[in-house]
């Protein structure tokens, strides 16, 4: 991925591991819309328990992608988004270099296509 920032392909495999599971994402959408809440808050708009909320929130925050912060006795989780920028900059640079190969493919395809017509003659 990228030999600037030792590290940056394990956090990127962090970030798309924990967001290969759709209730990790549902729960990273849910925290992105309403700020600052707690597992208890989350579980109750979702089919899982508040402890299987919990463990989820541990893999997005071992991803850097949501925080926890003690208030009194509840946690509240937050989104992290610098973990989930950094992976849409590694798939933006994926997609952009597919986008090139793609390009190259295409100019090859269309010189091929214009020798033969020449080959042939006026149709």
């Amino acid at each position: 991925m990228s030999e600037d920032h030792p590290g940056a392909d394990e956090a990127v495999d962090h970030v798309l591991v924990a967001l290969a599971d759709p209730t990790r994402r549902r729960l990273l959408g849910l925290l992105a819309a309403h700020g600052e809440v707690t597992a208890t808050t989350l579980a109750e708009g979702l089919p899982v328990s508040r402890q299987a909320v919990v463990k989820h929130l541990t893999v997005l925050d071992a991803a850097g992608l949501v925080s926890g912060s003690r208030v009194g006795r509840e946690v509240r989780y937050t989104v992290r988004p610098a973990a989930l920028d950094a992976a849409a900059r590694w798939m933006a640079t994926l997609a952009a270099d597919w986008d090139r190969r793609l390009a190259g493919v295409k100019r090859i395809a269309e010189a091929a296509e214009r020798d033969a017509r020449g080959r042939r003659g006026p149709e």
